[in-house]
């Protein structure tokens, strides 16, 4: 039994991650992928050299199926530090990443012999990705892209670091894109390695929970939901790129029974509470901060409609977990989110900073029990028959196996 134990610890693979930031405090789409993911494959060793930030986290911990080594200085409070509080001059640790990140991983490494390196990203850790590749050639170099940012904003901060940002791209041995919009992204850069399209994904189990009718209600007093009441739910970062202010304006064109739940944090919350003042409309706009991925089922089950218009986006793990929930979606054509929204079919389609747009695409939901029905049927057989965390990981596990094995 030792024996076969000890065996099944030799053929595992051993996959060092670099990422800019993880768990507990900094938890995004990409975050949730990484811990998705590793979780569910058992048959691999994890390491990740990440950002440290909080002098309250440890410098080594171990997350799930991941052993996290966090580098970088940090504060002197003990105020845990999230995205919303970060101190201008931590941010230095992302310029020093490139080199404490790539001191980190060689250490490692020398004591490890890594199967792969595994870049969550093109930005400042990726750089130490790719120092790791130039020097041990024979280990292979898997660069994921998440990026939901506009194409020519992530160019333009990475003007200052071109030559290494490109060549990013071109060293990496294999490319994994999570739509096929950052797939085009990787061969502008001029990539010419495999590219594996994989999704992000959704825990269907999560998030088709079933909750006592009790534990709802008491939630719709707390969120005041009167019998004919509308409630939207929106689920986002609070930022320029996805343009909370243009729903927050929408509710101008829509009737007082339609209310609008924000569920999300970030720099802009103080301008869109003051917006939806200024327009009188903050009566009908709930902010409830952050919720959590044990918390949001609750949130979109008491809700009719998921709303999402961003300006621009990667893939967009919060429509398939409003799908998984049975919400019918509205969004903007941007980014990723072609590769499962058609149009009438899995959700409807807005115009892009067009607040008129989207209260048209919420009155025929209201008007077209039909419609709703058949985006509801239609998005439900996709997500479970498509984007199951489970699903997903197995075809990163495919990926994986290739990468190894192909070197």
């Amino acid at each position: 039994m030792n024996h076969e134990s000890s065996t099944e610890e030799n053929t595992k693979k051993k996959i060092l991650i670099f990422s800019l930031v993880y768990y507990p405090n900094f938890i995004g789409g990409a975050e949730v992928a990484i811990k998705e993911i590793t979780d569910r494959l058992r048959g691999a060793d994890f390491d990740m050299v990440t950002l440290r930030f909080d002098r309250n986290l440890p410098k080594v911990e171990k997350i799930g199926n991941v052993t996290v080594y966090r580098v970088g200085f940090t504060g002197f409070s003990n105020k845990k530090i999230s995205p919303e509080n970060l101190p201008i001059y931590l941010n230095l640790n992302k310029f020093l990443l490139p080199i404490t990140g790539f001191l980190k991983a060689f250490l490692l490494h020398r004591k490890n012999n890594y199967d792969c390196f595994w870049s969550m990203m093109a930005t400042y850790n990726s750089f130490g990705a790719l120092f790791m590749k130039l020097i041990f050639k024979q280990v292979p170099f898997l660069l994921t892209l998440q990026e939901g940012d506009p194409i020519p904003y992530i160019k333009k901060k990475a003007r200052i670091v071109w030559p290494l940002f490109v060549s990013v791209f071109r060293k990496a041995d294999y490319i994994q894109t999570i739509s096929k919009y950052l797939a085009g992204f990787a061969r502008e850069m001029g990539s010419k390695s495999p590219i594996f399209i994989v999704p992000n994904g959704v825990d269907v189990e999560n998030f088709t929970r079933e909750f006592s009718e009790k534990e709802l209600v008491d939630l719709e007093k707390k969120l005041q939901k009167k019998e004919k009441d509308i409630f939207m739910i929106t689920t986002s970062r609070l930022v320029s790129k996805n343009d909370v202010a243009g729903l927050v304006s929408t509710m101008l064109y829509l009737p007082p029974k339609i209310k609008l739940l924000v569920a999300g944090v970030g720099p802009l919350e103080g301008e869109l509470r003051a917006q939806a003042k200024n327009l009188g409309v903050d009566d009908r706009i709930k902010f409830l901060g952050w919720i959590s991925h044990a918390e949001m089922p609750k949130y979109l089950q008491v809700s009719d409609i998921f709303i999402r218009t961003p300006i621009s986006e990667g893939f967009g793990n919060s429509y398939v977990e409003a799908m998984a929930s049975g919400l019918p979606c509205i969004a903007t054509e941007v980014g990723g989110i072609v590769d499962f929204i058609k149009d009438g079919e899995t959700g409807l389609f807005v115009k892009v900073h067009d607040p008129r747009s989207i209260a048209d695409a919420v009155s025929r939901l209201m008007k077209d029990g039909t419609l709703v029905k058949k985006i509801k049927i239609n998005a439900f057989k996709m997500v479970t028959e498509k984007y199951d965390w489970n699903i997903v990981a197995r075809q990163m596990g495919g990926i994986f196996e290739k990468v190894v094995s192909d070197q």
